[in-house]
């Protein structure tokens, strides 16, 4: 063999090793939202990947995740939603269902996952994380390829997702495009189940908040949280026919007031009538779409009317954050509007009383609405009746459901809850 041919014989056998991926042991599963030292330890004595990797990326890769800073705010959000799914964790799981892309956000470091497994993602503490057999103190990005799905806390992501590391834990962030977002959001809003023409109507008022959401994110790292403090989000990877279907048949489309987006408020039942913006939220601008409407097709629900027991040792918990102490004596409406919503509390205990927004009563104490018909103390308890179901304000889901079941269209039931408003197109 002359010197050519055995240079040509030893490069062949360089690139066919580099080639081979080795697979490396199963690891014991373990809870994907479990921070327990236990478990961190037991990630840390143990192989961190299972599915074959290579080290850098054999075909193109995927492209360099430039900063959304320099995009106005209605750019971003018709490309790309940043969702925060979970913060403070100390360690977890993500499973994959196929091959993904591994790398810090400047591309410094980078491999590729050939295979469906599991990725171990921990904090090791000094801003620093692991996410499989990636160490760095900056963002790891994991990008799914084509048809490839992310399971995390029982859920399907399709987006991007974003590993960044704060002192000693990290936190994780999906970016995804906003109608996956919202095959996301809606089955966790209102039922699949519901009729299409209600479905779509949801769809709407969801992608107009996303989109008003956006234009006033302060925060630079994700634009919505993934619960009540923005919309219920278990990710967009598990897609219902029904909700897929009212989310494409409204695509782009958009609820404006006199040319801009506004915050398309809903709430689960009105018990009879929405009301005004300022009754949960003096200090907003009233504006002809928030202003209250009717509503005759909510009584169907359960929700409707009701009656709860709050301990008074719950009562006195909020109590006390506004200064009053001792033993509650009583609990009284203060004001309320014309359809019956309290809009002003007033409690009463041994150490004085005081007038408190309803709407802050009700999220701490876990009330089921401010329209309240009766409130009673009877010993350790206080006993509430009422009708409806959240805050009142926009978009009635009951009554959407009602309405479409009596045959009434997507843009009727948004007319309704939102008199004044135009539906638009997204240009």
């Amino acid at each position: 063999m002359n010197k050519l041919t055995a240079n040509i014989f030893l490069s062949l056998v360089l690139i066919f090793l580099a080639a081979c991926a080795v697979p490396s042991a199963k690891r014991p599963t373990t809870s994907s939202t479990s921070k327990t030292t236990a478990i961190t330890t037991a990630l840390a004595d143990s192989p961190v990947i299972e599915a074959p990797q290579t080290a850098e990326f054999p075909d193109p890769e995927p492209p360099s995740q430039a900063p959304l800073a320099d995009q106005s705010p209605q750019e971003q959000a018709v490309k790309t939603v940043r969702i925060l799914l979970t913060d403070n964790q100390t360690a977890t799981e993500i499973k994959h269902s196929g091959r993904i892309y591994v790398y810090t956000q400047d591309l410094s470091k980078k491999y590729k996952v050939s295979a469906a497994g599991t990725l171990a993602v921990k904090a090791l503490g000094n801003g620093q994380i692991q996410v499989g057999t990636l160490r760095a103190k900056q963002p790891i990005i994991l990008e799914p390829a084509k048809n490839t799905l992310f399971t995390w806390n029982d859920n399907l992501y399709a987006g991007r997702l974003f590993i960044v590391p704060a002192t000693n834990t990290f936190y994780m962030i999906e970016h995804v495009d906003l109608e996956n977002y919202l095959y996301g959001v809606l089955p966790y809003e209102m039922s699949y189940s519901w009729p299409l023409e209600a479905l779509k109507a949801q769809a709407v008022a969801a992608r107009t908040y996303t989109l008003k959401t956006i234009e006033n994110v302060k925060n630079k790292t994700f634009d919505l949280y993934s619960d009540v403090r923005s919309q219920m989000y278990k990710g967009g990877g598990k897609q219902y026919d029904s909700v897929k279907q009212a989310v494409d048949a409204t695509q782009d489309q958009v609820l404006t007031y006199e040319g801009q987006l506004f915050y398309t408020y809903y709430h689960g039942n009105c018990g009879g009538g929405t009301d005004d913006i300022r009754s949960w939220n003096p200090t907003a601008k009233t504006i002809k779409p928030l202003s209250g409407s009717s509503c005759s097709t909510d009584s169907h629900s359960k929700s409707y009317s009701w009656k709860m027991n709050i301990s008074t040792a719950k009562v006195m918990s909020y109590a006390k954050t506004v200064g009053l102490k001792g033993t509650l004596k009583g609990v009284s409406i203060a004001r309320k509007t014309s359809t019956g919503r309290a809009t002003n509390l007033t409690l009463r205990t041994s150490s004085g009383i005081k007038q408190v927004p309803c709407g802050k009563f009700r999220l701490a104490t876990g009330l089921r609405s401010c329209k309240i018909t009766k409130i009673s103390l009877h010993g350790q308890t206080v006993h509430f009746e009422g009708k409806g179901y959240g805050h009142g304000i926009g978009m009635c889901q009951d009554g959407a459901n009602g309405m479409a079941k009596n045959g009434k269209n997507y843009k009727q039931i948004l007319k309704n809850y939102y008199p004044g408003s135009q539906i638009t197109e997204l240009k």
